[in-house]
């Protein structure tokens, strides 16, 4: 990808990626890589995903150390994050990145009480201790469907708990309200059904662009993600 970073004013530098629920931020890497080779300054948030309430505070630390406008980027529940966190004066653009796009008082399970007919359902463990699980022998399947098999085994085996109080945090004020949003859409999605993100896509009156691509769309299709990021950043 050929870097379009100017020197506009209204370009903004840094780039703020808040990875989702049963990972870490790690997976970021390939989107990482293009946007640091892109001339951008890019902060990987690495959410405790114990509650919405903490990961929004890591959040905004993160943008708040940061040296003028921010894009704030979030995949699946991370978007939940964004959604909260991106009301900062700093945050230029929110990028939803198959990720939940919460309106006033939505929670990710509120969001994902009523699936639609048909949808695949999540291979989600009962909690225990407060906290959840993918079923590891389902996880590829369900989360990661083109990654190479070695890196999907490796997230299947390395997955972060992740908190109930998280799944059911609310958001109060979505920065989609008052921000520029982007919206990427990944067509094969097994986890968030891809009507239910073209649905929130669209009432957060967002720019979308839709990929062939599993839920883990950011680890798979880097280039994409990073095209739809830097459009958000260079948007005057």
């Amino acid at each position: 990808m050929t870097s379009i970073l100017s020197t506009s004013a209204s370009v903004a530098k840094n780039v703020v990626l808040v990875h989702g629920g049963f990972v870490d931020g790690s997976g970021w890497q390939g989107v990482y890589d293009i946007l640091k080779k892109d001339g951008y300054n890019v902060t990987i948030v690495q959410n405790p995903t114990t509650s919405l309430a903490d990961d929004v505070a890591v959040t905004r630390r993160a943008i708040a150390q940061q040296d003028g406008p921010v894009v704030l980027v979030g995949h699946s529940y991370g978007g939940v994050v964004v959604s909260e966190a991106g009301t900062a004066e700093k945050v230029k653009a929110a990028v939803y990145i198959a990720a939940f796009a919460p309106d006033q008082g939505e929670s990710v399970s509120t969001l994902i009480a009523n699936p639609p007919a048909g949808a695949p359902v999540p291979p989600i463990m009962p909690p225990v201790d407060g906290f959840l699980f993918l079923d590891k022998a389902k996880f590829a399947a369900s989360f990661a469907a083109d990654v190479d098999p070695k890196t999907a085994a490796f997230m299947a085996d390395s997955q972060v708990p992740w908190g109930v109080e998280a799944l059911t945090g609310a958001v109060t004020v979505p920065a989609w309200k008052t921000k520029p949003s982007y919206y990427l859409v990944a067509a094969d999605d097994r986890m968030i059904p891809p009507a239910a993100q073209r649905m929130m896509a669209e009432r957060a009156g967002a720019t979308v662009v839709e990929t062939a691509g599993s839920h883990a769309v950011y680890v798979s299709k880097p280039e994409a993600v990073a095209r739809l990021i830097a459009q958000a950043a260079e948007a005057k």
